[in-house]
């Protein structure tokens, strides 16, 4: 049977058991009559279900029988309703309204206790000596997603920081509403994959939703939970091997639910700026298992641009004597920068198929009530069976690339490094779908967002709307072209090109005196994501009255197999560390107010050709020939608006101490570069018209070659490099973020090269840092060499392990930060840098103070200023 034909099949068997199904729908409301956001609706014993909206509204489909509907929310008291559902082609929606009232938690049925203790101490020290257990009880399981996420913007400033001007078709109301639909897997320990069905944007038929299912799946039995974006440490869970360290427990008392003793816990942070959270946990009596909870985040456990969020879960049991996660949901309150918002994601999970670990005893759990027993999962738990024969390549690569219909996926499906992949007609659905398999209805203000978005989406993207949005957002401002420059772009045309701040185009240096500086880039991007880039730049020393000119371009061509090509040539000026170490604004400040001229340039006539695409899966690599003509360049002006007696400029012949001279004549260079890097195991998520690549636990490795090619075209170099380098960042929990970068390099054979074929490194002369990553004290090119050197440097973020336990400073959510950057070669010998700072001064900033070692002896010091975010 071909695949189009079982799809077309298989959506005939659907649209046909629509046409049986009945609708039951209604109203969940607490005991004041308000509706019950979120409240979990499903059929006892089976997956089907719902989960209200926020106004406590739900509706799902049901097959004709007799069944009975659990209605339950964290914190109040479960009830059940029978219902019928007749044999008819097209029977009317049943209607079924309930009120929940809060669960009366009675003292007197704890029965776990410590010695003069609050009682929720002996519970939760249950609960934490399970904690392991239960993070590992199921050791693979399958499951239907369903996510939903709404952002909403109710206030916002004119301009960001009062300068960077905000868009002009951003307004208050729903920013982004999304709905998506996966099949998501899951193997010990930590191994997710996952498969988009189906995908809704709000105003957007081509876009796909932002929604990962396995992003959300936030587990309290693990130490640390991580809140990317939100908290840069993370948070303590109240179940961590530690959390007595952090956390107050105060027991409010036991009930009975779905014939389960549930305890109601407390929990208090100890110390409320540290990293942990508020509200309560409701355990399980016997098997010491988290029931749900309703915990919540605030501006005091030093979290960004959020005041508060919260987070709520319930959890339900499976076969094979485990429980699994039902449904989640974050709501959210944003402010910073002048915007204000709020929002929220929710997660139901559903169609369960669970594998119990093997250390999982298999026998029942206590039965609960008949009439209100929870609902458990249809599926029975996959037993051992006997070790299948060896396969094929064929067939692993089929196994990795499909997961069996029922059951769950074994080992070699984990194998295929692709997290998430979305499905090519994902986002096709029409209503009619949606309205079928949705489990959480739309509120009203959700039905008008999409209605109104979906109905302008021509009118969006007609010429004349994108046109009269581009008329505004076009607009010139003298802050923009001083800061970022001016952008001008024209979005039906999918075209735009920019022009380079003032900063970029007004220079100075000792060499060309006042320079003009022109760069314009033009960009055209395609409907599936290709693009192109155009860049000329007319440059005029005003000194040596100069004339130079390049031209640079790149295509974008492959974005699933990341494939580029690009040029650049002409004729220009560079700094002998291609790099450049020094940016000419900060030249331009350093030479003509403190007579500092750092910047060392030379001029060439060159043409460079490049290439990259990824090889495999995590291994990608650049291609690279060039052809120049190189000459020396000299000093022209002296010319300082502030001139100092004591001090000369420096001749642009960069001073070097391997060498006794760095001058060298006109020549010809043909070199050819070839850089690979490699990440082991790196994970990757697949859009239908991209690729995007992830991290992994392994580091990044990266390999330079570089060979000068004498005898061609007239080329005088002659001489090999290689270099190998491996980084990484590295998350340590409560104590912060770790990034390291090693590397090591030598010219093999070095016949015929010029200084600006040597190993330059990443100095710094001034006060300001452009990057942190490099060295903050070194000379730019002192210690640039023709032979072996060994490179490190390495960073601790300790994101307010330390200034987090100082009241005043904590209230200015300053952040402590170390360095430590070392240097060998023949001629520096071991030369370090160790730095201590401070970061998110005032949201943006980040002060450093650095010294520096040589051979053990102290040899500098400085203050570095930069943005650190």
């Amino acid at each position: 049977m071909s695949r189009k034909f079982a799809s077309v099949l298989g959506l005939w068997f659907l649209l046909t058991g629509v046409a049986t199904a009945g609708v039951l729908k209604g109203k969940v409301t607490d005991e004041k009559g308000a509706g019950l956001a979120f409240a979990t609706v499903y059929l006892q014993g089976s997956t089907v279900g719902s989960t209200t909206n926020e106004q406590g509204d739900y509706q799902f489909n049901v097959d004709p029988g007799k069944h009975t509907v659990v209605f339950q929310y964290v914190g109040y008291k479960s009830q059940t309703r029978a219902i019928e559902v007749p044999e008819e082609e097209k029977p009317t929606p049943l209607v079924l309204n309930v009120q929940l009232l809060p669960d009366v938690y009675n003292l007197n049925e704890v029965r776990v206790s410590l010695s003069g203790k609050n009682p929720a101490y002996g519970i939760m020290e249950q609960a934490i000596a399970k904690r392991e257990y239960h993070l590992k009880e199921v050791q693979a399981f399958t499951a239907q997603v369903y996510v939903k996420g709404l952002q909403r913007l109710i206030n916002m400033p004119k301009r960001l920081l009062g300068i960077i001007k905000v868009p002009a078709g951003l307004k208050p109301g729903i920013l982004y509403l999304s709905e998506s639909v996966s099949e998501m897997s899951f193997m010990q320990p930590g191994k997710y994959r996952e498969r988009m069905i189906s995908s809704k944007v709000s105003g957007s038929s081509r876009a796909f939703s932002y929604n990962q299912a396995s992003e959300f799946n936030v587990n309290f039995y693990q130490n640390l939970l991580k809140a990317q974006g939100v908290n840069e440490r993370g948070f303590v869970s109240p179940l961590a091997n530690n959390a007595m360290f952090f956390y107050k427990y105060e027991y409010v008392g036991s009930s009975q639910d779905n014939g389960y003793l549930i305890h109601r816990i407390k929990v208090i942070p100890k110390r409320k700026t540290d990293p942990v959270c508020t509200g309560y946990v409701y355990i399980v009596d016997g098997s010491w298992r988290l029931h749900s909870l309703n915990l919540y985040v605030t501006k005091d456990q030093q979290i960004e641009f959020v005041d508060t969020l919260r987070i709520t879960q319930q959890f339900t049991p499976a076969p094979g004597n485990v429980w699994v996660l039902q449904s989640q949901k974050f709501t959210f309150d944003v402010e910073g920068y002048g915007f204000k918002g709020n929002g929220y994601f929710m997660a139901v999970y559903s169609k369960y198929r669970v594998k119990p670990a093997p250390f999982v005893k298999q026998t029942p759990a206590p039965a609960p009530a008949a009439s209100t027993a929870p609902a458990p999962v249809v599926s029975p738990p996959v037993v051992a069976s006997v070790p299948a024969p060896k396969l094929s390549r064929k067939e692993r690569k089929a196994l990795r690339d499909n997961p069996p219909a029922n059951g769950v996926p074994d080992a070699e499906y984990f194998k295929k490094k692709e997290v998430l992949l979305i499905e090519k007609d994902a986002n096709t659905r029409d209503s009619a779908y949606w309205n079928e398999v949705r489990p959480v209805p739309l509120t009203q203000e959700e039905i008008v967002d999409y209605h109104t978005k979906d109905s302008l989406q021509v009118i969006k993207e007609s010429k004349p709307y994108k046109d009269s949005i581009d008329r505004k957002n076009n607009k010139f401002s003298a802050s923009d072209l001083l800061l970022s420059g001016y952008s001008y772009q024209n979005s039906f045309e999918r075209t735009s090109f920019s022009i380079e701040p003032v900063t970029r185009i007004w220079q100075y240096n000792t060499v060309e005196g006042l320079v003009a500086n022109l760069g314009i880039e033009y960009t055209k991007r395609y409907e599936d994501r290709r693009r192109y880039t155009i860049a000329p730049t007319l440059r005029y020393g005003f000194s040596n009255k100069e004339v130079q000119a390049k031209l640079a371009g790149s295509f974008m061509y492959d974005m699933v197999r990341r494939r580029s090509v690009g040029f650049e040539g002409g004729k220009f000026v560079s700094q002998f560390n291609p790099e450049e170490p020094i940016t000419p604004f900060v030249n331009t400040v350093y030479t003509l107010l403190l007579k500092k001229n750092y910047e060392k340039l030379y001029q060439r006539q060159y043409l460079r050709l490049w290439h990259n695409r990824e090889l495999v899966n995590g291994l990608s690599a650049t291609f690279q020939v060039g052809y120049a003509q190189r000459e020396m360049m000299f000093n022209t002006t002296d010319y300082t608006v502030r001139d100092r007696a004591s001090r000369v400029f420096s001749s642009n012949e960069p001073q070097n101490a391997e060498v006794g001279s760095t001058a060298f004549p006109r020549h010809q260079a043909l070199t050819a570069a070839l850089m690979l890097t490699y990440r082991p195991g790196a994970e990757y998520i697949s859009h239908p018209d991209r690729k995007i690549n992830l991290g992994s636990k392994w580091p990044l490795f990266t390999l330079n070659y570089r060979k000068g090619i004498s005898g061609v075209l007239g080329s005088d170099v002659d001489y090999d490099f290689v270099s190998l380098g491996v980084s990484d960042d590295l998350a340590l929990g409560l104590l912060g973020t770790s990034s390291y970068s090693v590397s090591a390099g030598t010219f093999w054979r070095k016949n015929q090269l010029y200084f600006m074929d040597f190993r330059h490194f990443s100095g710094n002369r001034t006060i300001l840092s452009g990057d942190f990553s490099g060295f903050q004290l070194l000379d730019y090119y002192r210690y640039s060499t023709q032979k072996t050197y060994i490179e490190g440097h390495y960073s601790h973020h300790f994101n307010g392990f330390i200034l987090n336990k100082i009241p005043l400073i904590r209230k200015l959510k300053w952040q402590e930060v170390g360095s430590v950057n070392y240097l060998h070669t023949a001629a520096a010998g071991h030369y370090l840098e160790l730095g201590v700072g401070l970061e998110h001064l005032f949201k943006v900033f980040r002060v450093d103070f650095v010294t520096g070692f040589q051979q053990r002896e102290k040899v500098s010091s400085g203050i570095r200023i930069g943005y650190g975010f």
